[in-house]
């Protein structure tokens, strides 16, 4: 993945989001994050609501997403993200410990480019984000 691309982690567990970086690091994902611990914070920033940071018009992100989180669920960011022309074509990944297949089938529907399932266990957990990141250096993003 290049350089100036930006990650956007939408996940509200303080562990995940730390094994996440830990991880990107030991394969070489030195991109910029940006975290949010709920979606209506991630809304905001995409879409130039609140005081904090804001999306800026001519950068590339991807969106690791996470389903389960607080004030605004991530069904409802991925609908909102995939419904608007300025963000639609923005690659979206789902990052979640909820595997029930209709959630994954209508996060496909909504137009996620991924859907990954957190393993519980740590071991399989830092497995999966190590396979992210490969997955990530080879993306092209538009």
């Amino acid at each position: 993945m290049k350089k100036e691309v930006i990650i956007v982690v939408a996940e509200d567990d303080p562990g995940h989001m730390a094994l996440l970086q830990m991880n990107f690091k030991r394969v070489g994902i030195l991109n910029e994050v940006i975290h949010f611990e709920n979606g209506e914070d991630t809304l905001d920033f995409f879409f130039g609501d609140g005081e904090g940071p804001h999306r800026e018009p001519d950068t590339s992100y991807l969106l690791l997403l996470d389903i389960r989180m607080p004030k605004v669920d991530g069904i409802d960011v991925l609908k909102k993200i995939k419904n608007n022309e300025a963000t639609r074509k923005m690659p979206t990944i789902m990052l979640t410990t909820t595997d029930d297949p209709l959630e994954i089938d209508k996060c496909y529907d909504l137009g996620c480019n991924n859907y990954i399932v957190k393993p519980v266990q740590y071991e399989n957990f830092v497995n999966a984000v190590k396979q992210l990141g490969l997955f990530l250096m080879v993306m092209e993003i538009p």
